[in-house]
């Protein structure tokens, strides 16, 4: 296979043609690919679970202060505040989505899932899904299959990088990922698991990618707690057979249209939206003269 499928569609009729499961499918293309065995890349994957759970229990312990001071141990104040809006669970959801992106914001080990602006989403979703429903490991590493499936499609069809697609192709593509994991863990079918993915997306078509001062900050970090919200609330509608009435194939279409449609200020640049208000635009001047103060001075020239 030189890709896993074009389509969402071709992807659940291999699977009937073939009898075989959706995570099973991608076992084959990534073997197809590298080589690799069925117990090398589930190791791998295990590999990957382990630095998503330490990224968030790091974000949750340790001090996270960005360079430039817009990161400032946010996820340990969203755990600890003492009442809840909704429930614990969406506290500790909202939280841990927080915290792995943190790490990757003061620069520590993460998972680009399925990319570093997005990182805390899919970490957010399994390890509050895993405590909530004691799913096993072995399940969480099938549903990662699965949301590997989902991206790699995701990115033939529109894509999964803010500076082409803007917020909606990283966060976007993170959400639809975890919703579509989670359908999995919960026993839903193929169907269901599309659907959710299909809902996810709808709620966050046209999402720009606007990081003030150019650093994946501000918003991406709030943004990534939102996300994991999102993907359970698709998965939820999901489960309960609601239907996307427009099918999961058009809404990624759609979602890659309006990518190539958007602006250029609003796709990674720093250029529009928030980077651009008077703030935003004051903060990147601070951090720039910052980064220009602390560098080291240029050895002198023979």
């Amino acid at each position: 296979m030189a890709f896993l499928f074009d389509s969402f569609e071709s992807w659940k009729l291999y699977c009937d043609e073939h009898k075989m499961s959706l995570s099973d499918v991608v076992l084959e293309y990534e073997h197809a690919q590298k080589g690799s065995t069925e117990t090398e890349i589930k190791k791998g994957l295990m590999a990957a679970w382990e630095v998503m759970k330490s990224a968030v229990n790091t974000g949750l312990t340790e001090d996270m202060t960005s360079r430039s001071g817009m990161i400032n141990n946010g996820a340990k104040k969203v755990f600890n505040y003492p009442r809840p809006v909704l429930s614990k669970e969406f506290q500790n959801l909202i939280s841990r989505a927080l915290a792995a992106k943190e790490v990757n914001s003061c620069m520590g080990r993460i998972v680009a899932a399925p990319t570093a602006g997005a990182s805390g989403i899919m970490p957010g979703v399994l390890y509050t899904l895993q405590e909530i429903h004691q799913i096993d490991d072995e399940k969480i590493i099938e549903a990662m299959l699965i949301a590997a499936g989902i991206a790699l499609i995701m990115e033939q069809k529109a894509s999964i990088s803010g500076a082409v697609g803007g917020c909606q192709a990283e966060t976007g593509t993170a959400a639809a990922m975890g919703s579509g994991a989670i359908v999995f863990c919960l026993g839903g079918t193929t169907n269901q698991l599309f659907c959710a993915v299909a809902i996810t997306v709808q709620c966050m078509l046209g999402l720009v990618c606007d990081p003030v001062a150019g650093l994946v900050e501000v918003p991406c970090v709030v943004r990534n707690a939102s996300a994991a919200a999102i993907a359970f609330s698709s998965a939820q509608i999901a489960l309960a057979d609601v239907n996307s009435v427009i099918p999961v194939d058009e809404v990624i279409e759609a979602m890659g249209e309006i990518g190539a449609s958007m602006e250029t200020r609003y796709k990674e640049t720093a250029l529009g939206g928030l980077a651009a208000t008077k703030t935003g635009q004051a903060i990147a001047k601070r951090v720039l003269i910052r980064e220009i103060e602390i560098l080291p001075d240029e050895p002198d020239k023979q």
